[in-house]
């Protein structure tokens, strides 16, 4: 491979390089500043969080109550709901930037981050996402480099046999905004976790018509029309991603999706109150174990709806496999009522439909791919080993925020955004230590 053109500017950067202008990234910039360490924030994008803002559908809202979600040093509004929409999240991200005085460099593409061993100083390399033709390149250096390009870096883009036959419309739910263009269609979701889930909920309620797959499911079909109950096999689908074994484990997960489905509230009370609550004072295998058996009391039995739930406990395979439940808020009503069919793994694609793997053939005018994100950062840290080949630090939560050589992570816990301010307080706790060492001796 031929070596990357030298940059055509040289940055010094007087404090931490944050990569990423996300929730992870704010928050611990935010931390710095708090404690006078200054930081230069740099994301590809032209805005803040813009998965948030970019990448996700009008009725979205939180999954979790809101005071689980808050960003260290600022609470939300009070005006605010419990689950707050994701306008008001956005709104409130920006205007944490702007109280905490943390300005981000947008259109900074990170290509190469690399320690230089001899210098003592870590080396940045950065393209203008918004020039055209061959970017100017930009090198930040510094003491410090703050990964916070969180676990949605990329999208996960299956390949399917025969999709170039298919006809219609085929898009990733990073593109969907809403179902009013979907009216009267019959839609195919690939994927059954929260997203293919309220997709299908939001396309019911714009009178589309949609069909969810379910690998390794029992399809309604059968369950409910012919109460058949075999094990059905799903279709191997080899997804576009970067060659190579690093995404191994990652392809494997986007195939297993039996999926735990829990209520988004227990009698009154979030699920998420519950969990925490049970584990101040229980093992979290016990407290799987109970959420799994409320959820079946209040759920009832899922397995006749063609959705079946993994051997692992919900809480057990969020944290070591970063497999976050359902939350249901009435998709499980429509599939109940017929409005939402459940169908196992795609074959393969035909013009106006797929070939199901039990065999059955179903049309479709739409194909909407939930199918998830993954980290991108092992495409641009170079020559570390801090992070695996799936992009998560190798030391698990809660000490995989902290590397050597002044490597630093905020937003891979496999917590959401409680884990994210967790890491952010942290990282900038340790960094101000040093910061002050370093000042103290000028």
């Amino acid at each position: 491979m031929a070596a990357a053109a030298a940059a055509s500017r040289v940055v010094w950067v007087n404090g931490p390089i944050v990569v990423g202008a996300g929730p992870a990234g704010l928050s611990v910039a935010a931390c710095l500043r708090a404690r006078g360490v200054p930081s230069v924030v740099l994301d590809r994008a032209d805005c803040v969080a813009s998965l948030w803002q970019r990448c996700t559908y009008d009725r979205l809202r939180l999954h979790l109550p809101r005071h689980f979600c808050e960003l260290p040093g600022m609470p939300f509004p009070d005006h605010y709901p419990e689950y707050p929409t994701k306008r008001q999240f956005v709104d409130y991200l920006e205007a944490y930037a702007a109280r905490s005085g943390v300005e981000p460099r947008f259109n900074q593409s990170v290509t190469s981050a690399r320690y230089d061993a001899a210098a003592g100083l870590w080396r940045v390399r950065a393209e203008d996402a918004a020039a055209s033709g061959d970017a100017a390149a930009t090198e930040y250096i510094g003491r410090w480099l703050v990964v916070a390009t969180g676990e949605n870096a990329e999208r996960i883009v299956p390949e399917f046999e025969g999709a170039e036959d298919f006809g219609g419309p085929v898009s990733h739910v990073s593109e969907y905004k809403s179902g009013d263009a979907y009216r009267g269609k019959r839609v195919l979701v690939v994927g059954c976790g929260n997203s293919g889930m309220e997709v299908c909920l939001d396309l019911c309620d714009h009178n589309a018509l949609p069909a969810m797959v379910v690998r390794d499911s029992v399809s309604t079909h059968h369950c409910i029309a012919m109460q058949h109950n075999s094990n059905l096999l799903f279709a191997s689908l080899p997804a576009c991603l970067p060659e190579g074994d690093m995404f191994a484990d990652l392809i494997a997960l986007f195939l297993d999706k039996k999926v735990h489905v829990l209520p988004r509230e227990m009698f009154g009370v979030a699920t998420f109150s519950v969990a925490v609550f049970l584990l101040g004072f229980l093992p979290l295998w016990l407290v799987d174990r109970i959420l799994v058996l409320l959820a079946r009391l209040i759920l009832g039995n899922l397995d006749k709806l063609g959705i079946r739930r993994p051997s692992g406990g919900p809480l057990e395979l969020k944290n070591t496999r970063g497999r976050t439940p359902v939350l249901d808020i009435g998709a499980l009503d429509r599939i109940r009522s017929g409005d939402i069919e459940v169908v196992p793994g795609i074959k393969r694609f035909f013009r106006g439909g797929a070939e199901l793997v039990d065999g059955r053939r179903v049309a479709a005018d739409a194909v909407i791919l939930a199918t998830g994100y993954h980290s991108n950062v092992p495409q641009w840290l170079k020559g570390s080993d801090f992070f695996t080949q799936e992009g998560y630090p190798r030391v698990p939560f809660p000490d995989g925020w902290k590397g050597e050589s002044g490597l630093y992570s905020v937003g891979f816990t496999r917590r959401g955004l409680s884990g994210v301010s967790s890491d952010a307080v942290k990282v900038a706790q340790d960094i101000a230590m040093a910061w002050e060492q370093q000042t103290s001796t000028r």
